[in-house]
């Protein structure tokens, strides 16, 4: 006989929401739409009395000197990049000069100016001071300004044994990382990551052998100018290589922020040829490694205005970040979530393949993704288009808890939830029927209409907490009974 179908559950809305805020800008470089233009900018500074010079700098610093930490100093390095592109060789700037010529070229961004969407939530790795059972914690956003390009940001907050949120008001200013002088490249991942981008040949082994284990990119650049490529070789495959091998090195970088900046004035913004249009979606997991100790991983949508491609983050502490290329067949489309631990001495990886179902890999190595495996597909009015995870699997007692995103007719998008077996991850053991999240009329509006969504959740307690995007614009909460949640599994 049939069993009844379970009762559906639905998360509760427990805000706050969090809107985009268009005061929350960084201070960019600029650069006029040719170098003529450039140059002759940087010639009419050069040509004005000292006196007007401190003038019109001291009325640039009055009014922006209450936005940005160290304005002065962000236009001083400003100029340092522009100094050889566009100073005539014997230009002799004062220090005045050259700082307001790098006011010029230099521009405000606003990150959050069109939305603040796609949260992940994880535990923050300071819980000092923190009431007894109460949990501080992290949330990335995608945050989308001028052109539609998207950079992580990140805001923190406590929530209290109760399941209060409470949000730490972000500071006003806001800050990019340093690029970490001098990494190291590990040769034998350099060159596997070659192989399984096709971009290996005699070129590329001789490149190779004429490095050390760890090299740096300094290094790399100047085995590349040894090697005898100049702008009229006539070696194809050389040069096609060459280039090959400075955007593998370009794309896989190290950053870090100021020790003692705060966690909200954080931005990751794009800067590898990769993701020149965009990090997106960021899938953050707090990741117990074979040593009992925990680091930070996210998946990222690297988008360059042609290509999406998968990437990885790794931090330990939201202080210093590790940009890392992912490889193989299965790298692609989007929507990778990477398991908390390993299982059965793998990797685990969800992904999305064919835009319709969600699919599960192994792997002995985090950065190497190979033959996935359909786990889930479509089978409610609400998901018939596609399915997709919203984050990490949550591991509980009863299985790998996971939340999913569905889209049905007029390209709506739902919440949704299944668990997989907590030693068999390919075998699903429970599934909701009905979405656990849908938009509400309040949440229907904005720059994707129709649309909640999530990059990951936390467990605190028997409490599943959920932050959510409503229509690609702003972010709110959810919460939902970890039992209940489980009980209406089907």
């Amino acid at each position: 006989m049939p069993q009844p179908a379970r009762p559906a559950i639905h998360a509760k809305r427990i805000g706050p929401t969090l809107n985009p805020d268009r005061s929350r800008v960084l201070m960019r470089p600029f650069s006029p739409s040719s170098d003529d233009i450039a140059r002759r900018v940087a010639a009419r500074v050069m040509a004005l009395p000292e006196e007007q010079v401190a003038r019109v700098l001291d009325r640039v610093l009055a009014e922006f000197a209450d936005r940005h930490e160290q304005v002065e100093a962000i236009f001083r390095k400003r100029y340092e990049q522009v100094m050889l592109l566009y100073l005539a060789p014997d230009a002799q700037p004062s220090r005045v000069q050259q700082t307001l010529i790098g006011a010029y070229f230099t521009n405000e961004y606003s990150i959050e100016s069109a939305a603040l969407f796609n949260p992940s939530i994880v535990p923050h790795p300071d819980q000092s001071g923190v009431s007894p059972g109460a949990l501080r914690f992290i949330m990335s956003l995608r945050a989308t300004g001028e052109g539609h390009i998207s950079s992580v940001t990140f805001r923190t907050g406590v929530i209290s044994a109760e399941s209060e949120i409470t949000l730490t008001p972000p500071v006003p200013f806001s800050a990019e990382p340093e690029r970490v002088p001098n990494a190291a490249y590990d040769k034998g991942l350099f060159g596997h990551k070659l192989q399984e981008a096709g971009v290996q040949n005699d070129f590329c082994r001789r490149v190779l052998d004429q490095l050390h284990e760890d090299f740096t990119l300094k290094e790399l650049h100047h085995v590349l100018l040894a090697s005898g490529l100049t702008a009229d070789t006539t070696d194809a495959a050389a040069t096609r290589a060459a280039r090959g091998i400075l955007l593998l090195a370009e794309s896989n970088y190290e950053v870090h922020f100021a020790p003692d900046s705060r966690v909200s004035q954080r931005v990751l913004f794009p800067s590898a040829p990769s993701q020149s249009n965009g990090i997106e979606d960021a899938r953050f997991v707090h990741f117990r490694k074979d040593d009992g100790s925990f680091t930070y991983y996210a998946t990222y949508t690297a988008y360059d205005g042609k290509i999406t491609l998968p990437q990885l983050l790794e931090t330990p502490d939201f202080v210093h970040f590790k940009f890392n290329t992912l490889n193989g067949s299965a790298v692609q489309n989007k929507g990778m979530a990477l398991f908390p631990r390993k299982i059965n001495g793998q990797y685990a990886m969800l992904s999305r393949q064919d835009d319709e179902n969600i699919l599960l890999m192994f792997s002995d190595h985090l950065h190497f993704w190979e033959t996935p495996k359909v786990v889930l597909s479509p089978a409610q009015p609400w998901e018939f288009i596609k399915l997709g995870n919203c984050g990490s699997p949550i591991e509980t007692e009863r299985g790998w808890l996971v939340l999913s995103h569905g889209v049905g007719a007029m390209r709506k998008y739902c919440m949704g939830a299944f668990l997989l077996d907590l030693n068999d991850p390919t075998r699903v053991i429970g599934r909701l029927r009905e979405p656990l999240l849908s938009p509400n009329e309040a949440e229907r509006e904005g720059y994707v209409p129709n649309v909640v969504y999530s990059c990951g959740s936390l467990l605190h307690g028997r409490e599943l907490i959920i932050p959510y995007a409503m229509s690609d614009s702003a972010t709110s909460f959810a919460i939902v009974p970890l039992d209940d949640l489980l009980a209406a599994m089907e």
